[in-house]
């Protein structure tokens, strides 16, 4: 059992507010992270835009009917004259409302986890990560996959130089949710289909995790790419594919294949990474095995294990023993974790942490929505498009 560095510190757990998520898949992905590690204790929230449906919801999962609070601003009015109130913030709503509701968590002195994408349009992200800047919080975003132990791996793998200089980097995320039109079968087909100008849907919803992924594990920045993204059948009004070029910072060269609209598809996350050395490849549906390519030498799977077989951040992210296999939930738990310690050194101001820290931050946030604003622009102008900050 690894130590509570949070505990340890403290001598409690951090307490955290949450906004969103009442009864839809990611609230209890998130609420379930922040508990793995035994880092956090949920003390206040407002669960839903709809003041009734949020008591019910904060009954539910076991908040104080007084800290359940009809909006962020009541709440963080409220928790500020409580000696024990809420320190940090988990924001889990649609796209629309994530801008305001990290400013007004900053505001108020409160550290802040946020769900991505970051922010809808740009001038907004540039803005958050200014404030973000200048108030020293910690803001960690939820690129949940970079959690993975061997996502790090592979990553660590890349900055030891053991597959050379990187030269192709391949992204792919394919999901099959959208292969109908939902949005003429339901009256309300939700969020994602709110139409917003210069945005794409599949963009932000799984392009911004494939580019944050491939950008993680290589170290590389993204500097230009060449779009086409649209629907893929009639009727259908937003963006469901994207095929992209892409140019890296190092002159790599690389693809991008994403889409929401492919029949039968369950999620179809991965990557190939290819050097001057060898290449790597990892697919999330077998997120304990890591493909090593080599130059001059035999193909190895590398395996998620505790005991020294792994780089040390790959260890990190590790909770289990060989053979046990940790996935999606867990990597979720590895970024609440390492918010929780960067939010405890900066409470005690003594930092007892070695590795530095991975998690995703705000400017990992705002080169997401630069992704999707130069995609937009891309597919406008039928060119390429400089996507550098």
């Amino acid at each position: 059992m690894t130590t509570n560095a949070t505990m340890k510190a403290l001598g409690r757990r951090l307490r955290l507010a949450v906004v969103g998520g009442s009864y839809g898949f990611i609230g209890p992905v998130h609420r379930v992270a922040s508990r793995i590690d035994d880092r956090y204790e949920i003390v206040a929230g407002v669960l839903s835009s709809d003041a009734a449906r949020g008591a019910a919801a904060a009954k539910d999962i076991g908040i104080d009917s007084a800290r359940a609070y009809a909006s962020v601003q009541d709440m963080l009015a409220a928790e500020r004259l409580r000696a024990d109130g809420a320190e940090v913030v988990a924001i889990m709503t649609p796209n629309a409302y994530h801008y305001e509701a990290c400013v007004l968590s900053l505001q108020a002195g409160l550290h802040v986890i946020c769900d991505k994408p970051l922010t809808t349009n740009l001038d907004d992200a540039l803005r958050l990560a200014e404030l973000v800047k200048k108030s020293g919080l910690v803001f960690c975003l939820t690129h949940n996959y970079t959690g993975y132990a061997m996502v790090r791996q592979a990553r660590a793998m890349v900055q030891a130089g053991e597959i050379g200089e990187i030269r192709q980097i391949h992204l792919n995320y394919v999901q099959g949710y959208f292969a109908t039109l939902v949005e003429a079968d339901s009256a309300n087909p939700g969020w994602r289909f709110d139409q917003m100008p210069d945005w794409s849907l599949v963009m932000g919803d799984i392009g911004t995790h494939a580019h944050h992924l491939g950008a993680f594990v290589s170290g590389l920045e993204l500097t230009s790419l060449m779009a086409d993204i649209g629907p893929t059948m009639e009727g259908r009004a937003v963006d469901d594919y994207g095929g992209l070029l892409l140019r890296w910072s190092n002159g790599a060269r690389g693809t991008m294949w994403v889409t929401n609209s492919a029949a039968g598809s369950e999620h179809g996350l991965s990557f190939r990474i290819y050097g001057s050395k060898g290449g790597l490849e990892w697919h999330q549906e077998y997120p304990n095995e890591l493909k090593h390519r080599q130059l001059n030498g035999f193909e190895v799977v590398q395996t998620r294990r505790l005991g020294g077989a792994l780089h040390p951040h790959a260890e990190h992210a590790t909770r289990v023993e060989i053979g046990h296999p940790e996935g999606y939930q867990e990597a979720f738990a590895t970024l609440y974790r390492d918010a929780a310690d960067a939010i405890t050194a900066h409470i005690t101001g003594v930092e007892t942490r070695a590795l530095p820290y991975e998690f995703p931050t705000v400017i990992d946030g705002v080169k997401g929505v630069k992704l999707i604003a130069s995609a937009v622009q891309s597919m406008k102008q039928q060119a390429w498009v400089n996507c550098s900050l």
